[in-house]
């Protein structure tokens, strides 16, 4: 029997255990993220330990989440995580040059390697064919002063994806949004999701990778593609083509479960309030009012997403009573929509236009006013996270939320 992709970059890694559903494993990690949310109290841990310089391949400390500088403790804290990584060697990305998975995908993921991270979302880089998954701030120091990570080995679902989707309406997103349909929120816990099948050769990097974000909804451990033709073509794009290698399961790799996806039969999905499983088509809520629309957030702030918004939006103008708001994952995707005049056709139509960072997504300002409808195309609506417990947030891909705006 043959390897699947989990395996086949598990076995590379594995230090001790056998790579057997529910054995206890421990993994030689590759990278390690922190974000300024979690990453003082992790570098103060990694400190404490009392080890000089950081000892895996790659750190990254970001800022991205409290980057709203009301008081003096927010920039204290950024200080500090600057002067942490200049001090034990990690690179270190302040606020402004955007959210730490957008860049993470960028500047430093890679097919095959495993990635940790103090963020639940850290799995967004398996879109580049990485094994890489979220941790607490101890786990996290732990590893950075060389330690293995150890975790119960958990089953492998592959999801077979064929056929296309039906664009430019029906997105990566709706694609995350059924499996949330079918499997719930508790649907992926003790699971890696790998996809796989002749459908994922109609996803870009991109795209993979709103569909791996969201993979922390279903509450799997991870979620991993492959590295094909797709990724390499990425990786050319950001001058890391050095990165990149071919990364495939094996025709009889042997699997937990297998969950066929027909892409061509996926319509425009939306999530209800309070939670990212309550999954229904939108034509099913036509006529709802809608009071603010919000794009980025790690799950969908790409170059080629925000691009296609840009496009819907070019010479017409978002409803009266809406209020739209939009956040590049990135610098480089700022930069890029600004040198293509797509950040003039965004501000001309009415959206306002936010930094590069998590925002609204982590309640960090645009809280919805009381009673009223947000459609976001972000990854959580659990109540109360917006900022207002007596708003109502619904999940959907960034084109229709756009549209929404708009009429």
């Amino acid at each position: 029997m043959g390897y699947n992709l989990v395996e086949k970059i598990l076995k590379k890694h594995l230090l001790s255990g056998k790579l057997k559903a529910g054995e206890r494993i421990k993994l030689a990690i590759d990278q390690a993220l922190t974000q300024d949310a979690t990453g003082t109290m992790a570098y103060l841990q990694f400190e404490a330990i009392g080890i000089p310089q950081i000892k895996i391949p790659l750190a990254v400390s970001y800022i991205d989440h409290n980057i709203i500088q009301s008081d003096h403790r927010n920039p204290d804290d950024h200080r500090y995580l600057q002067t942490a990584a200049a001090k034990y060697g990690a690179y270190f990305s302040p606020a402004g040059n955007g959210i730490c998975h957008q860049l993470h995908l960028e500047r430093f993921a890679a097919p095959g390697g495993i990635l940790l991270g103090s963020d639940s979302h850290t799995p967004t880089a398996g879109g580049m064919g990485m094994i890489a998954m979220g941790a607490g701030g101890l786990d996290i120091a732990a590893v950075m002063g060389g330690e293995a990570y150890e975790l119960t080995m958990p089953k492998v679902r592959l999801v077979r994806l064929y056929g296309k989707l039906n664009r430019p309406w029906v997105t990566a997103m709706d694609i995350i949004l059924e499996l949330l349909r079918r499997l719930s929120v508790k649907g992926g816990v003790g699971w890696v999701i790998e996809y796989g099948g002749p459908g994922v050769a109609t996803l870009s990097v991109s795209e993979r990778a709103t569909i791996t974000n969201m993979g922390a909804e279903l509450g799997a451990t991870c979620s991993v593609f492959p590295s094909d033709k797709h990724t390499r073509h990425y990786l050319i794009a950001q001058n890391r083509e050095n990165d990149w290698t071919e990364l495939q399961a094996d025709y009889n790799a042997d699997y937990d479960d297998i969950i066929e996806v027909d892409l061509g039969q996926i319509e425009p999905l939306i999530a209800q309030p309070h939670s990212p499983d309550k999954v229904v088509a939108i034509k099913s809520l036509s006529g709802t009012k809608v009071d603010q629309v919000c794009v980025g957030s790690c799950t969908n702030s790409s170059y080629r997403t925000l691009k296609s918004v840009a496009e819907i939006l070019k010479n017409r103008t978002i409803a009266p009573n809406v209020s739209m708001t939009i956040n590049p994952g990135s610098k480089q995707v700022y930069e890029m929509l600004a040198r293509e005049g797509d950040l003039q056709t965004i501000i001309a139509s009415g959206v306002r236009l936010l930094e590069a960072a998590c925002g609204p997504c982590i309640g960090m300002g645009q809280a919805p006013a009381t009673g009223s409808v947000s459609v976001r195309s972000f990854n959580r609506n659990f109540h109360g996270r917006c900022g207002n417990k007596a708003a109502s947030v619904y999940l959907c891909n960034p084109l229709a939320a756009a549209l929404f705006a708009l009429t």
